[in-house]
């Protein structure tokens, strides 16, 4: 599917397996003069089999690019067979150049920089921004010819994303907010286009901002414990198999605001089980 003049997803499939809304990963550029491959999905053959059918689709264009927004395998799993097919080098996060090259080879893998403009054709570049949160090797890459923004797992199409360190995640948020984005393509869910693109990186940051406050506000009520805020923020009503997700959630928040010296954790009490 074209979604800009620049941009061609190929769509995965895989919602009732892993991921609200599917998978996505993405040819960057011009069929006639060089494309940019962001990501290479899962090692499952199918999912490699619809990458590769869509670079047949294209003409296989030159490549002069594979470029990875994080580690996860998801994001990986597929590089060898990719890279055998279109002999690109593999660009990515420093930290993900040991692994990614233990698969393809040393020569075959060249470390990013932030702030970097990859090249492809059509007069098109992307540009490489370092986004850790959701992981500490994290990429998105902006194509600002289309005002494209490639989120991987840091902004999705139908849901939230995980992340590893909130503090870290929500500077990311800030560092995509400065381009001027009209288009979110993740790597899961929907493609989001104008105007809902345009608006989706802000409301991230105000879900996550509001959260925040909740949690200041159950520790205010002298609610100490995680399930006990999950009590206090959440639904009455939510799901019990989202309450271990709720509680995770709150538990970043807590993580965040340890780290930025607004909350102290206490350790915890011991004491003997009565008889």
């Amino acid at each position: 599917m074209q979604v800009t003049p620049h941009v061609y997803a190929e769509h995965i499939d895989d919602e009732a397996v892993r991921h609200p809304g599917g998978s996505n990963n993405y040819f960057v550029g011009d069929p006639a003069e060089g494309m940019i491959i962001v990501d290479t999905g899962e090692q499952d053959r199918k999912w490699t089999g619809q990458i590769l059918s869509a670079y047949e689709g294209l003409g296989r264009p030159s490549i002069t690019a594979i470029v990875i927004t994080h580690g996860h395998q998801d994001h990986i799993g597929g590089l060898d067979r990719v890279f055998e097919a279109v002999h690109a080098p593999v660009r990515c996060h420093p930290k993900l150049v040991k692994r990614l090259a233990d698969i393809v080879g040393e020569e075959n893998v060249v470390k990013l920089r932030a702030g970097e403009r990859i090249p492809t054709g059509g007069g098109v570049s992307l540009l490489a921004i370092f986004t850790p949160g959701h992981e500490n090797d994290h990429v998105c890459y902006y194509l600002a010819r289309d005002r494209v923004m490639f989120t991987g797992d840091t902004v999705l199409g139908a849901s939230s994303s995980t992340v590893h360190d909130l503090a870290d995640y929500m500077k990311s948020l800030e560092k995509l907010a400065r381009h001027r984005v009209e288009v979110i393509c993740s790597a899961h869910g929907p493609v989001v286009p104008m105007p809902r693109g345009a608006r989706l990186i802000a409301w991230y940051i105000n879900h996550r901002n509001e959260r925040e406050q909740q949690v200041l506000a159950a520790l205010g009520k002298g609610i100490g414990d995680v399930d006990g805020m999950v009590r206090d923020i959440y639904p009455r009503n939510l799901k019990k198999g989202l309450r271990q997700a709720a509680a995770g959630n709150v538990r970043t928040h807590l993580h965040k605001l340890v780290k930025e010296g607004v909350v102290e954790e206490v350790p915890a009490t011991y004491r003997l089980k009565a008889e």
